[in-house]
């Protein structure tokens, strides 16, 4: 079977005095967000090219059904498909939620503290079952303070525009409120009468904040704020006190905060900092004090507290660190506990709040590690804490731990029903130098049994945007990989924040290529050291991860058996140009800002995959995307297969799969997400030729 064509329209643009030639731009429409709220307004002929290049990628891997099958009953036979989440103690009633065997989505439950009855109040399955939505995906689910209403929030189309809706809990009647075209998310007021919420704008945007009042229609509700600084999206939380909502605007980098009186009484909001570029803030507040996590004269982080009666004047709390992130908190009412980073890994620190002695809690048994802490109850009079911890060979295990005496028990721990032994597994830490020198963790996970004679498959990963870090943390569905000799290998880059704020910023703007050489230099010291070949690597990137791959083959194809990339951002130049888009202009200070300075032109078209596809040998390729992505819109990796299948010189496969009915996370549901992981390392374990 012969792969599709895509047709040619040329397309000429002149930017910056530079000609920017398409032949395949006719794919993206002008009113693509409406697509994505609507798949009938889809181009007939897009569509019907999207339909045959699924049916070419079918056909091409129509041999690895049975492997797929195979690695379905695998994955799935590792996931506890009846469990339960941790109960959180609120005032009346403990919270957890379940799944089961059968089902695809998750049981909402709560007990009585005082009568010890458990009662349903959200069940996923029943829903779908009542909706049949094409797609079915669950932004919020919030319970009112006085425990009467629940209000939940669905997106059923997979493009991110999500539904509110609220229902009685005690006879499970729906109220007449829809509130429309949010973001998802949803916040009770303390005393139950509205709902504060984010609205979307046309372009998708998160830019204004307002108020609904329950059992009134949404043409109604007060407008709380409105964002008038493009680049800006709008969020807003409750402090741990409930005397504040927290009013949060900005994008990646920067954002300012404002703080609303939780009594509503009076809707002015007042500023608590403005924005200054490259500096962010986070607030909290609890008896009295108002707590800050800010990198404002601190380059990874620091928190500092401030009196209720003087918001001006700041206290340092927790000091800065060189090259060490303070990340997360969580206030006690005698304890005040954070997390550390540093060098990709992560530590957990208490401030006893009577004596102001700090110690590290540290009972854990692998050096590369993921940790987090949580609260075991909303009263905050409580040594209890819940601590969980996994490395990338250990299941995850949460522990209660009372931070006065030390002592723990463990309230959960991740059962793998095939059975799982982590002695069979070896986790290593190298590094890779990068070309101005700069040394790059790798986290390696391998079976004991896998040789290090340069024989080996390695999957190396990456991803190198944002800031967000590639945790150490446990996931059972790789070792489908690793149990049939697959090295798995994390190249820890710049662009992530592993290794503190600088790490991000010599990974983002003007020095996005160092993203790229980074991962290069992993994989030559993972060959060096005999882990693999060239010519042997899986490339795997989702996502800014996809941008990561797509710009690596155009540099070095030659390191890769195989690669997969995942709503991959590869046209992105094209998509930085245009700001009409959803994202583009929140991510003008994480990539630049190509339309108005003609160095980020120049910059981010000397990268971006779709404009620098060669005329040279590439290896074998999967590219998924789903048609309602609204972050990587699907017209990207279209493009992108199009025109590399014009260029590439050789025969290796170059497939595109189009979910019709799903998101940038894909298909909803259990089953539909270990189906698509099957699906990709069936795709791996064809081209790497692993025996299964």
């Amino acid at each position: 079977m012969q792969p599709p064509i895509l047709k040619k329209k040329k397309s000429v643009k002149i930017i910056h005095g530079s000609k920017l030639i398409d032949y395949y731009s006719w794919v993206h429409q002008d009113n693509i967000l409406d697509v994505l709220s609507n798949a009938s307004l889809l181009n007939k002929d897009v569509k019907k090219y999207l339909i045959e290049e699924n049916k070419y990628t079918n056909n091409a891997l129509s041999n690895t059904k049975k492997i797929q099958k195979l690695l379905f009953k695998e994955i799935k036979g590792r996931v506890k498909l009846a469990d339960k989440t941790l109960p959180y103690i609120d005032k009346r009633y403990s919270y957890w939620s379940k799944t089961t065997v059968k089902g695809n989505y998750s049981i909402k439950l709560r007990k009585h503290i005082k009568t010890g009855k458990i009662e349903e109040i959200w069940n996923g399955d029943n829903e779908y079952k009542k909706l049949k939505p094409s797609y079915f995906g669950v932004g919020d689910l919030s319970v009112s303070n006085n425990d009467k209403l629940l209000a939940y929030s669905l997106d059923l189309k997979g493009s991110e525009y999500y539904d509110i809706h609220i229902r009685k809990i005690a006879n499970k009647k729906k109220l007449k409120d829809v509130i429309k075209e949010t973001n998802g998310s949803i916040l009770f007021s303390n005393d139950d009468k509205y709902i504060l919420y984010v609205k979307l704008d046309s372009l998708h945007r998160s830019k204004s904040i307002l108020l609904h009042k329950i059992g009134t229609s949404q043409k109604l509700d007060k407008l709380i704020y409105k964002e008038t600084i493009e680049r800006f999206s709008v969020s807003i939380y409750s402090t741990s006190d409930e005397n504040f909502f927290i009013i949060s605007s900005g994008d990646h980098s920067t954002n300012k905060c404002f703080l609303l009186d939780a009594n509503l009484k009076n809707l002015k909001l007042k500023l608590f900092k403005d924005y200054k570029e490259n500096i962010t803030y986070s607030l909290n507040s609890w008896d009295g004090y108002l707590y800050n996590h800010t990198n404002d004269g601190a380059t990874d982080f620091k928190i500092e507290r401030y009196s209720h009666r003087n918001m001006k004047l700041a206290i340092l709390y927790v000091k800065p660190k060189k090259n060490t992130i303070i990340g997360g908190y969580l206030i006690l009412k005698n304890w005040f506990l954070w997390t550390e980073t540093k060098n990709a890994n992560q530590k957990i620190y208490v401030k006893n709040l009577i004596n102001n002695d700090i110690e590290e809690i540290n009972f854990f048994e692998d050096d590369i590690k993921s940790i987090s802490l949580s609260t075991y109850q909303k009263d905050k009079n409580t040594d209890l804490i819940y601590i969980s911890y996994s490395s990338p060979k250990s299941p995850h295990r949460t522990y209660l731990y009372n931070i006065r005496n030390k002592k723990k028990k463990i309230a959960k721990r991740q059962h793998i029903p095939s059975g799982f032994n982590e002695n069979n597994y070896i986790t290593e830490r190298v590094y890779g130098v990068s070309k101005d020198g700069v040394k790059i963790p790798i986290t390696i996970i391998r079976h004991k049994k896998t040789k290090i004679n340069g024989k080996a498959k390695l999957l190396l990963y990456g991803y190198g945007s944002y800031g967000y870090p590639l945790g150490n943390g446990f996931s059972s569905a790789k070792y489908s990989l690793i149990d049939r000799g697959i090295i798995w290998a994390n190249a820890h880059i710049r662009g992530g924040m592993e290794c503190g704020m600088q790490w991000w910023k010599n990974g983002k703007m003007l020095k996005k290529k160092n993203t790229f050489e980074d991962y290069i230099q992993c994989a030559k010291e993972l060959i060096n050291k005999r882990y693999t070949s060239e010519g042997l690597i899986i490339g795997m990137g989702g996502s800014a991860g996809g941008l990561l791959m797509g710009a690596v083959l155009n540099m070095y194809p030659r390191l890769f058996s195989s690669v997969v990339m995942a709503v991959p951002f590869v046209d992105s130049l094209t998509t930085n140009l245009d700001h009409s888009l959803p994202l583009t202009v929140g991510e003008f200070k994480e990539f630049g800002n190509a339309k108005k300075y003609k160095k980020h032109f120049d910059y981010i078209k000397s990268y971006a995959p779709y404009n620098n596809i060669k005329k040279q040998k590439y290896p074998n390729i999967l590219v998924t995307t789903s048609l309602f992505d609204n972050r990587v819109l699907f017209d990207e990796p279209t493009k992108y297969v199009a025109k590399l299948r014009q260029y590439k010189k050789d025969k290796n496969l170059l497939l595109l799969k189009t979910e019709m009915k799903g998101g940038h996370g894909g298909k909803s549901g259990r089953d539909s997400g270990i189906e698509e992981m099957a699906f990709d390392y069936s795709f791996i374990l064809k081209m790497s030729k692993t025996k299964v």
